[in-house]
């Protein structure tokens, strides 16, 4: 009796091992296989990944910032459909765990497509909103507004508080550190007539400040590589993207070849002379005589020189004239003309 119980065990443990080995080297085999398969294709497959990635980066690199954003939220919101509709699938046997799959990639694609197709539409829909459409208003205000630089000469002349008072500037007044210290330097001269020129120069930008309420900003940076004060004054402004406000001609010429736009006060004096043409009849009161024999000298109330042919003889006396031409120079207006006939 006790060696059949012992036979029955035996019997049981060799099956019970027998068994166990059965379902283990199934595993076994597989894993190994597995990984043999895994370390000769692996290779391949990560190549392939890595070709793919860096293709989809240079399309996405090439395309505008508007498609990829156009493209992201059709991407989402074709996601978000095909969610809703793939769980209405899930509970058919068999093809109901595929089908969300397959939805998901089929709206995927065309969220992107349409969303790309339809994107100023889209965008403009989405201008409509109230504080979307607010911060394209900041934007469109903080582009519009722009540093105007004052040079050395312009603050000195003065002419730039009158413009400022009817009007005509607008935005943000920079008044750069190295300029300001230059006009410092000009009002400390020992030189009477060039302190009195800085002293005035400090005078005009204070006036701005506080009698007009124009808003004047300090610049403190400095290039340090550069010496010239207008050479300092061009690289600020590219560095600004602001406009250089002189009565400076070589400034302005050099602002100009270098991209840097300019506002010259000397040639809004022009601009805004009253127009004479050939034939018109003036009034004039001749004070000096000219360089050329028997011409007589004249100047307008805004400092518009007329010469007159003849007028030597009329120094000191007011006179009609007739003009005969006017010549535009880079210095001003110059009007020619001669006496009239009594």
């Amino acid at each position: 009796m006790f060696c059949n119980n012992v036979l029955g065990l035996e019997f049981l443990r060799v099956g019970f091992f027998g068994v166990t080995m059965a379902t283990i080297l199934p595993f076994v085999f597989g894993a190994l296989i597995g990984g043999l398969l895994g370390y000769l294709f692996a290779p391949f497959f990560v190549k392939k990944l890595w070709q793919f990635t860096f293709w989809v980066e240079a399309r996405l690199n090439k395309m505008p910032m508007y498609d990829v954003l156009a493209g992201s939220l059709g991407l989402a919101v074709g996601l978000i459909i095909a969610n809703l509709l793939g769980s209405a699938f899930l509970p058919i046997p068999i093809v109901g765990t595929y089908i969300p799959g397959l939805i998901s990639i089929i709206f995927g694609y065309l969220g992107i497509n349409v969303a790309i197709r339809k994107r100023d539409e889209l965008f403009g829909v989405l201008s409509m909103v109230p504080w979307m459409n607010k911060e394209k208003q900041k934007d469109k205000t903080a582009s519009v507004v722009q540093y105007k630089i004052l040079d050395t000469s312009v603050i000195i002349d003065g002419r730039i508080a009158d413009i400022c008072k009817c009007g005509f500037i607008e935005g943000t007044l920079l008044i750069p550190g190295f300029v300001l210290e230059e006009l410092q330097h000009i009002a400390d001269s020992s030189d009477l007539l060039k302190r009195n020129r800085g002293r005035r120069g400090l005078d005009i930008l204070n006036r701005i400040q506080k009698e007009l309420g124009m808003y004047v900003k300090i610049d403190t940076r400095d290039f340090e590589d550069i010496a010239e004060v207008d050479s300092k004054l061009v690289k600020l402004g590219q560095v600004l993207h602001g406009k250089i406000i002189t009565n400076d001609y070589n400034l302005n010429k050099v602002a100009e070849l270098q991209g840097v736009s300019v506002l010259n006060i000397n040639e809004l004096a022009n601009a805004v002379k009253p127009v004479v043409l050939p034939g018109e009849e003036m009034v004039v009161h001749v004070v000096k005589d000219g360089k050329e024999l028997g011409q007589g000298v004249a100047y307008l109330d805004d400092g518009t020189m007329i010469v007159v042919d003849g007028g030597k003889k009329h120094i000191g006396e007011t006179i009609g004239v007739l003009v005969t031409s006017v010549l535009q120079t880079a210095a001003g207006r110059m009007i020619f003309a001669k006496p009239k006939a009594m």
